[in-house]
């Protein structure tokens, strides 16, 4: 009896073992929208998106790698570290930070563009969801017009599927964004979860 309780605990091991062997990462690589700045890490949009495949039985892990105040030059520096661990999905959700600080528009594509090919260089079978992003019109019509069209560009220049505006259904809201009219509240950061769902679960269910 004693030899076939150990062989069931020694079967549990390698089938809690081979299940977490074939979860896959969906890893959220962006600034302080995705670290959820000034809300609990349980209410930002990472976690909830968590919840959501949790609630499907969907075998994938989500990963916070949003950084507060990250640029897309940060973003760049950290890529290959946060890389170590296996992604299966990416949604790239930076350059916010750089439009704020004015930041020359080729700099920011640029180094989007690097973040894509080590992404893809790292895991060729990768998939990436761009997340657009837009600045206050207080950097002038022309820039402000440019830095939007940056995200549509490489979504088409790279063939990868594109969240036209991250913010488009909380910003300018009162009711769904934070007193500094940046960062999403908490039911704008349900908002935000509802509208990546939208574009995320076709890959979901193409992997």
């Amino acid at each position: 009896m004693k030899k076939l309780y150990l062989i069931l605990a020694i079967l549990m091991l390698m089938f809690t073992s081979l299940k977490a062997q074939d979860t896959k990462s969906i890893l959220i690589f962006g600034d302080s929208i995705t670290a959820g700045l000034g809300v609990e890490p349980q209410q930002a949009f990472p976690a909830l998106i968590q919840s959501k495949i949790d609630s499907l039985g969907l075998n994938y892990n989500v990963i916070n790698g949003g950084l507060s105040g990250e640029t897309s030059a940060g973003g760049l520096r950290r890529i290959d570290w946060v890389l170590q661990r296996e992604v299966d999905i990416m949604i790239l959700e930076l350059g916010g930070n750089d439009g704020l600080r004015g930041i020359e528009l080729s700099s920011t594509k640029e180094n989007l563009q690097e973040i894509i090919n080590k992404s893809k260089s790292k895991y060729p079978e990768i998939e990436i969801l761009i997340a657009g992003m837009q600045v206050p019109p207080k950097l002038g019509t022309e820039y402000t017009k440019e830095f939007v069209e940056i995200y549509p560009s490489l979504a088409k220049e790279n063939s990868l599927p594109l969240i036209p505006m991250i913010l488009d259904k909380v910003g300018g809201n009162s009711d769904l964004m934070q007193s500094d009219q940046i960062h999403p509240n908490v039911e704008g950061h349900r908002v935000v979860a509802e509208e990546i769902w939208g574009y995320l679960q076709p890959l979901l269910q193409k992997n």
